[in-house]
């Protein structure tokens, strides 16, 4: 049996290009874990583990997935077939309740290495594989200024680099975002799609009043506009209104998924490999919108560029992408954690084509922004006798 032999679990701290505008916080920089591993065969993985805003956005933060991976699941990893990445994450969910996001990391690092080992991407070892070598990218507007967002825009549709916009609401009154949005939306016309997030800000009566709004204004999506567990308000705000809504928040996996496509109570699933717990899930969860009739999205945890790297893979085989993609994280970060950035032009991100994830970290800007600015050796995980 292979095993997994060496574990490193870090966090890089980078700062981002400009505050980055949510809901519920505004980011200077990201907090991005770090899982590397290594096996009995000297095979080496790679994975990503991120979240948005500390414990503002959601139930993990970049400390407890990084103590979540140290403590409860490299333990579990001894004991299992390194090149048995189904049955591994079963052990781990046997084991390890909740922390979608540590096991994604893990899983990802997992895939790498099988990737690696096999000599073709991970996009391959998906349900029926790669479908498609690129992907359309959106870029979100998040400063809070309508007129440095038009600015923004102009600059990126100019460079070929984005089309599609995303903007950040729910700070300011309902009227006063959907004037900033309109205003966005003018400024851009029939050169880009325009879509928001409201990260759950709104209640079903606010919600109500700006779908109906941002419809006039000629917004295409709106996405999460209430809480994640209210189901019963997104299946009558999807009812009532043309303008499609777009689950986020409340999708954690295929189970949120099967319950959310049976109630009607979206439209468009932004599927993440981070809130789903791994590749492997979040392709389930795709299948399952399919099934029901509702549209995908690849959405992002503004990852980094090895979390990018794995939801590039997953988004590269979906048979259906009609809304496309956010996978803009990089592009948010003042450095870039690769060797070799991941390549984004003609509107689109090129999915990596080499073995595994098909990616190599930048060992000096790793050593740099790490959070405790040493690199020790990597944790050895004793082999089962």
């Amino acid at each position: 049996m292979i095993t997994i032999r060496e574990i490193d679990t870090f966090i890089v701290d980078i700062p981002t290009i400009r505050p980055h505008v949510l809901a519920m916080a505004t980011m200077h920089h990201q907090s991005i874990v770090i899982v590397r591993m290594r096996d009995s065969d000297g095979v080496e993985g790679v994975g990503e583990g991120t979240t948005i805003g500390g414990l503002s956005y959601g139930e993990e933060s970049p400390e407890g997935i990084k103590l979540a991976i140290d403590t409860y699941i490299a333990p579990v990893l001894k004991t299992c077939d390194a090149t048995r990445v189904g049955a591994a994450m079963a052990a781990i969910g046997r084991g390890v309740v909740g922390n979608h996001i540590a096991k994604c990391a893990v899983e990802t690092a997992l895939l790498d290495m099988a990737g690696k080992r096999l000599g073709v991407p991970v996009s391959e070892l998906i349900g029926g594989g790669r479908v498609r070598d690129s992907l359309p990218v959106a870029w979100t507007l998040a400063s809070g200024d309508t007129a440095r967002d038009i600015e923004e825009a102009e600059r990126v549709l100019a460079e070929r680099r984005h089309n599609i916009f995303k903007l950040k609401i729910g700070k300011r009154g309902v009227r006063a975002d959907v004037a900033h949005v309109a205003a966005i939306k003018r400024a851009v016309g029939d050169r880009g799609s325009v879509r928001v997030d409201v990260n759950q800000n709104w209640d079903e009566a606010q919600a109500d009043l700006g779908m109906r709004l941002l419809e006039d204004a000629g917004c295409d999506l709106v996405e999460q506009p209430v809480a994640r567990h209210d189901h019963a308000a997104m299946a009558r705000l999807s009812a009532k209104h043309v303008i499609p809504l777009m689950a986020d928040e409340a999708l954690h996996g295929p189970r949120d998924a099967f319950v959310i496509a049976a109630r009607g109570a979206a439209r468009i699933f932004a599927v993440k490999i981070a809130q789903s717990g791994g590749l492997l899930s979040a392709h389930a969860v795709a299948t399952i919108a399919q099934a029901g009739g509702v549209g995908l999205y690849g959405g992002t945890m503004l990852e980094g560029g090895v979390g990018t790297a794995a939801s590039a893979h997953l988004c590269a085989s979906l048979p259906s992408l009609a809304w496309g993609t956010e996978l803009f994280g990089p592009l948010l970060l003042t450095q870039d954690i690769l060797a070799e950035p991941l390549r984004y032009a003609d509107f689109e991100l090129a999915v990596p084509t080499g073995p595994g994830l098909g990616i190599a970290l930048d060992e000096d800007r790793i050593a740099f922004h790490r959070r405790d600015r040493t690199a020790p050796a990597l944790h050895v995980v004793a082999e089962r006798a």
